[in-house]
């Protein structure tokens, strides 16, 4: 029977560090409603290395199982840590898009959510880092192209600059990306001009702390949909980072619940239009348990095609930055004036 929106869950509760904000505790609060979205459960397989190595490569990929055998620890200064189980769990978060990826492209369901973790769109192709193990998006992405898709895109609205996934993208014709994210925070990387090679198909917008809701309304109806349209994706992925919520303890770039649902429901609608329905939902960041299970609720109501439900009046007590003039940069940069 066809779905109208399916979903995997990754929680991997081995996959912990002392007192590591990305650990299992951030899906604690959603875990217990995820039955409640009248969304259909999908059994996950763990990514293959012959899968991963699409994006990633092979000395990389050996080398992660192999730090993973030897040790919990840190790798690099993010901080990005492994334990015996990430090497396992990093193929199981791919896996869990790749198999959501799978359900939409073969017409089983609708669209879908992949909240999944370790995150992923930090890690490039020759190194894990950000918290990020491999690029599940970017995986799953690859996996579409090598399955008959001729082009698909990534919207990435965490509040990090989705570097690994520019990077896995920079030589990828078929494969687009837009990356809202903080300026001067982690990774440093995604400013406009940064990928001159690939305009109108790497998209940065970089943006103020506390842009808010109606700045990122404002980016989809004038940067988004003249890109979706321009590149013609027949999928869309979208990196969501609930790290881009007002009051996460890492960020602040201002969005609230409703703005989680309003650029959700944007989204879907732009899927609609441009890729016949076809989206695929991704978690990366997000640190704060309520902001997460909020905002997942919220991007379910959007998949349902509903309005939002249990909204919990979280909005942003910060005035908004105008962001007019960065707006009118990107799409100037871009060919979309």
């Amino acid at each position: 029977m066809r779905m109208k929106t399916a979903y995997t869950f990754v929680p991997s509760r081995e996959h912990e560090y002392p007192d590591h904000p990305e650990r299992p505790g951030r899906l604690k609060l959603i875990e217990r409603q995820l039955n409640s979205f009248g969304a259909q459960h999908v059994e996950v397989t763990p990514a293959s290395t012959e899968q991963v190595a699409r994006i990633h490569l092979p000395q990389m990929i050996s080398e992660i199982e192999l730090v993973c055998k030897q040790r919990p620890g840190i790798i690099d200064h993010a901080p990005t840590y492994v334990t015996p189980a990430t090497y396992e769990d990093a193929l199981r978060a791919a896996g869990g898009v790749i198999e959501c990826a799978r359900a939409v492209l073969n017409g089983d369901a609708d669209n879908a959510f992949a909240i999944v973790r370790p995150p992923g769109h930090h890690a490039e192709p020759e190194r894990a880092m950000g918290f990020c193990i491999f690029n599940n998006v970017a995986i799953a992405a690859a996996e579409t192209l090598a399955h008959g898709l001729h082009r698909v895109m990534v919207i990435d609205f965490d509040a990090h600059h989705g570097n690994g996934t520019q990077s896995a993208f920079m030589d990828m014709d078929r494969a687009g990306l837009i990356s809202t994210h903080q300026w001067g925070i982690y990774p440093g990387t995604g400013w406009i001009e940064e990928a001159p090679q690939a305009k109108g198909r790497i998209v940065n917008v970089p943006l103020q702390a506390f842009a808010g809701d109606q700045t990122f309304v404002r980016i989809a109806d004038e940067i988004f949909k003249p890109i979706v349209q321009k590149f013609s994706p027949q999928m869309l992925f979208v990196s969501v980072g609930f790290d881009a919520h007002w009051n996460d303890p890492i960020t602040t770039l201002g969005l609230s619940t409703r703005g989680y649902f309003d650029i959700s429901q944007k989204l879907v609608q732009l899927a609609g239009e441009y890729c016949n329905g076809k989206v695929v939902f991704v978690l990366e960041g997000g640190y704060d348990p309520a902001n997460v299970a909020n905002g997942i609720a919220a991007v379910f109501n959007a998949l349902a095609g509903s309005g939002l439900e249990n909204d919990p009046g979280d909005a942003c007590p910060y005035r908004d930055p105008d962001h007019s003039s960065r707006i009118a940069q990107v799409r100037r940069w871009h060919g979309i004036e």
